[in-house]
């Protein structure tokens, strides 16, 4: 198991990854450490064939408060080339979980603010805590969420981006759930429970046939529609000819569960 400064990463048995931010004393806020290990770890989960999905959680009250105050003062003292570089590397990092070929699920224990919603908008799933407070504060330094802004506008779309990112004003859970920010906010006592419901529905789909759709979601939103039927025409030939499927096929018509369904 890789080990890391910044975080704890435990997989259990059945295939479920818990990834935890982990630097609570400064609210699991983001640096060049942390950034250098959530991509390292990344690369650990996408090619560990045993990870069936992946729980990204914070340790202590808050997810992730954004970019830490230490790390500001670093940049500060960048010429312009090594600020160029370092905010790359924070993209590398999104992206890198964004494309995991695994269900990313959040379990946004707490407050997240600036990049730290950006770590929420590159989740498939996101499940908060009815008492978190988010915001995209960045504009409120002189600044803008440059990086993060890919993933916030594709999970909230435009509208709701230029409605939350121009003041940098604060929101509660029940606003991050009706954008679309979260999927579900529910009481922080019952966080862990709906998280499992979650991770216990992705564990009844087949692996590589979930790798094959999340790469399909993002392809298809990357093609003009004049190229839809034939990127999806061959996707599914390839998901029909692939050994999930010939699999998942024969135990539908043989009416038995598949290998990788739940207490099969």
């Amino acid at each position: 198991m890789a080990e890391f400064e910044t975080l704890t990463l435990e997989i259990e048995a059945r295939g479920v990854a818990r990834l935890v931010l982990n630097r609570p004393g400064k609210h699991n806020a983001l640096n060049a450490c942390l950034i250098a290990d959530l991509t390292r770890a990344a690369a650990v989960l996408a090619q560990d064939d045993a990870v069936r999905v992946v729980v990204l959680t914070g340790a202590g009250e808050s997810f992730c408060a954004g970019g830490d105050i230490g790390w500001f003062r670093e940049t500060l003292a960048l010429d312009r080339a090594g600020r160029v570089a370092q905010s790359a590397d924070l993209g590398h990092m999104l992206a890198a979980l964004a494309q995991l070929p695994k269900p990313l699920i959040g379990r946004i224990n707490g407050p997240a603010y600036g990049g730290g919603v950006g770590m929420i908008a590159v989740c498939d799933v996101a499940i908060g805590a009815e008492e978190a407070r988010f915001g995209l504060t960045e504009v409120r330094l002189g600044l803008i969420p440059a990086n993060i802004s890919p993933h916030v506008i594709a999970r909230i779309g435009a509208a709701r981006a230029r409605a939350t990112m121009l003041s940098g004003a604060l929101f509660d859970a029940a606003h991050a759930e009706r954008i679309g920010l979260l999927d579900r906010a529910v009481p922080a006592a019952d966080l862990d429970g709906a998280v499992e419901a979650v991770v216990a529905a992705h564990l009844e789909a087949a692996p590589g046939a979930v790798a094959a759709t999340k790469a399909l979601i993002r392809d298809v939103a990357a093609t003009p529609a004049a190229g839809h039927v034939a990127l999806t025409a061959e996707r599914l030939a390839d998901a029909w000819e692939s050994a999930e499927g010939q699999i998942g096929i024969d135990a539908f018509l043989a009416r038995q569960p598949p290998p990788w369904r739940a207490g099969s």
